[in-house]
Formats: C-alpha cells, sequence, structure tokens
C-alpha cells in the first residue's frame, strides 16, 4: 500500500475534481506539537453563486481539530463515510493528531468520540473560540499554525505516553504492509495479545484494528481507482487480500456508494 504520506490526497475521493474546486496545503508543526501531530491542513474554497459540492473522504484512524466557522470542533475517527458540502466561499485549518496523539488531551478513551463532532470548547477550553477567530483572520498558512501552535503547546504534556506511541506504530504497520489482513496477525507482530491490541486501540486510536485494517484496505483500492489506468478488480482483489472480486466490489460499494468500476470512471456520484 502507498499509505498516506504528508504530500498526498490518500483517502480523498475524487481529488482531482476536489482540487478544481478547493485548495489543500499541508504544513508540519513545530517541534513541541511533532510528538502528537502529524501536519496542519488547510483547505480554501471558492463556489459560484449557487454551486455546491460534496467533499467526500476516506477517513484515517486521526482525530482533528477544526478551526472552522461557527465554532472549532473536534472530529472523532469518522468510520463511514465523512462527507462536507462545500458553499460559497470559506477556509478550514485542520488539525491532524497522531494516531494516540490526542489521548493526552481527553479524560477518557478515544473511541468515546468515534463518529462525533464535539465543540472544542468543551475540550480544550473556553478559549477555543476566540482562538479560533484568531486562526482564521490571520494572513497566511504561516501564521495560522502559527496561532494554533500557541494555543496547543501549553495543553500537551512535554512527551507523549509511550502507549500512545505503541498505538502509532502499529497504525503505521497496518498502513505500510499489504501483507496484515488479520487483527491476530497485527497482533503477533506488535507481540501483543489480540484482546490487549482491541484495549490499546480503543483508548488511543478510536477505532478497532479490523477497522483499521480495512480502511487502509479501501483507501489504497480507491487510490488505485482515481490513477486514471485501467483497474483489472480481480488483481486489486488479490493484491488487497480480499477473497475474491465480489468481496472487494461488495466492501467497496457498501462504503463509497458506488462499484469500484463506476467509481473508477472519474465522476463524483
Amino acid at each position: 500500500m502507498t499509505g498516506s504520506g504528508f504530500d498526498d490526497a490518500h483517502g480523498v475521493l475524487h481529488p482531482g475534481e476536489h482540487a478544481r474546486l478547493a485548495s489543500l496545503n499541508r504544513r508540519r508543526p513545530g517541534a513541541a506539537l511533532a510528538p502528537f501531530v502529524d501536519w496542519f491542513w488547510h483547505v480554501r474554497w471558492q463556489l459560484p453563486g449557487a454551486a455546491t459540492y460534496d467533499t467526500k473522504v476516506l477517513t484515517h484512524p486521526n482525530l482533528h481539530l477544526v478551526f472552522e466557522e461557527p465554532e472549532p470542533l473536534v472530529y472523532g475517527v469518522q468510520r463511514d463515510l465523512f462527507v462536507r458540502r462545500l458553499a460559497g466561499g470559506g477556509q478550514v485549518l485542520g488539525v491532524r493528531f497522531r494516531p494516540g496523539g490526542f489521548r493526552a488531551l481527553t479524560t477518557g478513551p478515544v473511541a468515546e468520540l468515534a463518529d462525533r463532532r464535539v465543540p472544542a470548547a468543551e475540550l480544550l477550553g473556553p478559549e477555543a473560540a476566540e482562538v479560533s477567530r484568531a486562526v482564521l483572520a490571520a494572513e497566511d498558512l504561516a501564521d495560522m499554525c502559527a496561532v494554533a501552535e500557541d494555543f496547543l503547546r501549553p495543553l500537551l504534556p512535554a512527551a507523549p505516553d509511550p502507549a500512545a506511541e505503541e498505538a502509532a506504530a502499529v497504525v503505521a504497520r497496518i498502513t505500510a504492509e499489504p501483507g496484515l489482513l488479520r487483527v491476530d496477525q497485527v497482533a503477533a507482530g506488535a507481540r501483543m495479545s489480540v484482546r490487549r491490541l482491541q484495549r490499546l486501540f480503543a483508548e488511543y486510536v478510536g477505532a478497532s484494528p479490523k477497522w483499521v485494517l480495512r480502511r487502509a484496505r479501501l483507501q489504497e483500492a480507491a487510490a488505485r481507482a482515481d490513477a486514471g489506468a485501467a483497474l483489472d478488480l480481480a488483481a486489486l482483489a488479490a493484491d488487497l487480500g480480499y477473497a475474491d472480486q465480489a468481496h472487494l466490489t461488495r466492501d467497496f460499494t457498501a462504503t463509497v456508494g458506488a462499484p469500484p468500476s463506476r467509481y473508477a470512471e472519474g465522476t463524483p456520484d
């Protein structure tokens, strides 16, 4: 699998169409935030008249803090297809936390935030709203990120919990190794029991190991479909560990809303 590198749009469905309507830029965090945060991401859009566009994302096992109107929100791991409708003009700045990285900011397992959008003020304090306004009023991406970093730095510990680092390493391995197909394989590679792996993911990741394995395969399938080359579904199913082409098609359709062959035609639903 190609994974979700800093410079790609892995997970964004129909990335070419999305890029035509909205700009997406990323920026690495400073040293103090790097153990907790993958990157900042900034989306700006300007659609004509009454036009709308539904951004669709096969999300990763990450929590996000998003500075947006009317208030900043914390997004738990979104296990279904994430859809956001764009209209008019606007922008948001997001903070993508590493798997396990947001646990230091909560009082309970991050699985409790799965599929939820929680006002940032509830988790990070009432000043989050004022900080969000300052972020969105900043002149450029560097300044926006600087304001966000100044807000987050005192909220985070000096170093992450070793268990959070362990969780991040397991997620990275799942993404990088297409040969990992089952939860027991992942647990054995991490030298822990399946039950301990499941508890680790509930506490620090916010989604089950099975979900992370499945999502990594679907992201890879969508990325190959977006690549523009002829799509050999039988070969793709074999590469991604599906029993057969029909299994891949059912899994992809249930999540994305269209079979991979139709999705590969490149027309957003």
